[in-house]
């Protein structure tokens, strides 16, 4: 948990200073590069969060595989060996673009569906969410043959459930109480 607010914060920091130095974009394309690749690299996720390797080793790895990051990351990297919070890198950059995105006036919409959502579809989503919340949404679909049809809208705090298994259920509770 402590970690959690720790890494908002720094966030909140790092777009501000980011914001100040007209680089918001770039340190955002930089951070989403920093959740995808810690995320989808188990050993260096490891790495950095293993006190057994030094600091030194940590900064080396970064720099090497992050080559051509923003000034501003780099900074962010030595503040975080410095602080000995590396650990927080991948949870930093994750809170720093939704931040970035909030900031646009972007949010993230999950639609889970049973199939691919077509482009027709995608746009008529992305225009009801424009209508519920008054924010630009980009769509993120996750395909869950288990729903058997409809949908599953989350954004922000908003969840609708207009899935098929959503309704039968509903109705075996309905036929189960009477």
């Amino acid at each position: 948990m402590a970690g959690a607010r720790a890494a908002i914060r720094y966030a909140k920091a790092m777009l501000s200073l980011a914001k100040d130095q007209n680089s918001a974009e770039a340190v955002n394309t930089d951070m989403k590069l920093f959740a995808k690749t810690i995320a989808e690299s188990q050993d260096l996720s490891n790495m950095l969060k293993s006190p057994v390797v030094g600091s030194a080793i940590k900064k080396s790895a970064l720099l090497e595989i992050f080559k051509g990051s923003n000034a501003l990351t780099v900074n962010l990297i030595d503040t975080l060996i410095t602080n000995k919070r590396l650990a927080l890198l991948e949870e930093i950059a994750l809170q720093y673009v939704v931040l970035f995105d909030e900031s646009r006036g972007m949010q993230v919409a999950t639609v889970t569906t049973a199939v691919a959502l077509t482009e027709e579809l995608s746009a008529k989503v992305s225009a009801k969410i424009k209508a519920l919340t008054g924010k630009d949404a980009e769509l993120k679909n996750i395909i869950d043959e288990s729903i058997l049809g409809g949908f599953i809208l989350r954004v922000g705090d908003i969840q609708y459930n207009a899935s098929i298994a959503n309704q039968l259920s509903k109705l075996k509770r309905e036929f189960t109480l009477n």
